[in-house]
């Protein structure tokens, strides 16, 4: 994810690109720290990873292009990509996997595009949609809530897993995944969509012991975490609501619409909201400046049709959490959406 500020001749931004992107991974501290909290210390490995990482590929990307590294690293938006890329995948997915897909992520996305500001799509989700497509088995392998787990990891094991596959005592992560009742768990939205598409009702999906009271354990907080983040993004004038507001419009309203005709076979309104990958893509994702709408018309109708992609994919698509195909998707449309929504400079007349 890169951020650009852009202003007329006649406007004065007060934040530097470098002080954004420091709000931007501030805000995004919460929902860190309640990520680790249920999943573990490989959420800060992966970071690490991706950091690493981010830096090396910013720096030969710049060097390719015959350009000073030194400005490239001090404004923070390979920074902010690594994090939200490093937060996306699995806690203990393999090293190369968040190796590669930072990689990707700078070289190709950003800087094949033309660097900071000029690239179309978000750099940190087309990564994430290069691994989920090539490695899905490994992008799917989330641990379940440390508080469900029957074996605790420490942070040797953690690290342990991550580079090697197994923990000090021979445990693998398949095995690290199993739940207190001896079944191998799956995320609360790829568990809902399973149960319902074998013709189990809701209230019998939600009986298992990965759901809680709002939604799935550990997601439902994580998810108000990254909410917390967002809106202080929106109370410094980092982001404005549109884009947010119209994501959250366009994913619930019909989210709901459809659970009360279908109550009994549909996702409620709650668990859309409160599981995968929902207030992360609404509040930091879906904002990105260069790749998103202009205007403030413009955000809200390309929040309304990230927000609408994500319902879709999500009810009939083949991935139980659809944020980065639908930002992607969105990212496609944004041409023509700032095409008719840019307002009409004063003395130029109408639009034709």
């Amino acid at each position: 994810m890169t951020f650009k500020i852009a202003a007329s001749p006649h406007a004065h931004q007060r934040r530097t690109t470098q002080q954004v992107m420091r709000w931007v991974y501030l805000a995004l501290i919460p929902g860190v720290l309640a990520q680790t909290y249920f999943f573990g210390f490989g959420v800060y490995v992966q970071l690490v990873l991706a950091l690493l990482t981010a830096w090396a590929a910013e720096g030969i990307a710049m060097r390719l292009r015959g350009r000073p590294v030194a400005h490239a690293w001090q404004d923070h938006t390979a920074i902010v990509t690594a994090v939200l890329l490093a937060i996306s995948i699995p806690a203990l997915a393999p090293w190369w996997i968040i190796v590669m897909g930072t990689a990707f992520a700078i070289i190709v996305v950003k800087h094949v595009y033309g660097g900071v500001g000029q690239n179309l799509f978000n750099p940190a989700m087309a990564g994430y949609v290069l691994l989920l497509i090539s490695f899905p088995v490994q992008m799917t392998s989330w641990p379940i809530p440390n508080e469900l787990a029957q074996l605790q990891v420490s942070i040797s094991d953690t690290v342990s897993l991550i580079f090697s596959g197994f923990t000090q005592a021979g445990y693998n992560l398949e095995q690290l995944r199993m739940g207190a009742d001896g079944i191998t768990m799956a995320t609360p939205l790829d568990s809902l969509r399973n149960d319902l598409n074998h013709q189990m009702t809701l209230s019998e999906a939600l009986s298992k012991p990965i759901f809680g009271e709002l939604g799935g354990i550990g997601w439902a907080w994580i998810n108000i975490a990254f909410l917390l983040g967002g809106l202080v993004l929106i109370k410094q004038k980092i982001i404005s609501w549109h884009i947010p507001g119209g994501f959250l419009v366009g994913l619930l309203v019909p989210a709901a619409i459809y659970w009360l005709f279908n109550p009994d076979q549909a996702i409620t309104p709650m668990l859309h909201a409160l599981s995968g990958a929902t207030m992360l893509g609404a509040f930091f994702i879906a904002t990105d400046p260069v790749t998103a709408a202009t205007s403030n018309k413009g955000r809200w109708l390309f929040g309304l049709l990230v927000g609408f992609l994500v319902f879709v994919i999500r009810t009939w698509g083949g991935y139980p959490d659809a944020v980065a195909f639908a930002v992607l998707l969105a990212n496609m449309t944004v041409p023509v959406i700032d095409k008719y929504t840019q307002p009409v400079a004063y003395g130029h007349g109408g639009r034709s």
